[in-house]
């Protein structure tokens, strides 16, 4: 697989390894990126089961404050 360098803020990398776990930078960026693209794919596959129809949820109506 091809590599790509790329250069960020240290401070975000060092908050990505905290919550990551991993003690290595390159570790915590592929991990953060590998679960975003994970969740986009999870998302997408949810958005397919409900089809084209959008979600429907009742409409509870709120009665404005008395007094």
């Amino acid at each position: 697989m091809a590599k790509v360098t790329v250069s960020l803020d240290a401070e975000l990398v060092v908050e990505a390894m905290v919550l990551a776990g991993v003690g290595s930078p390159q570790d915590a960026v592929e991990l953060v990126v590998r679960d975003y693209i994970a969740r986009g794919h999870r998302t997408e596959e949810r958005t397919e089961l409900t089809g084209d129809s959008p979600r429907t949820t009742p409409v509870i109506p709120i009665d404005p404050p008395q007094g």
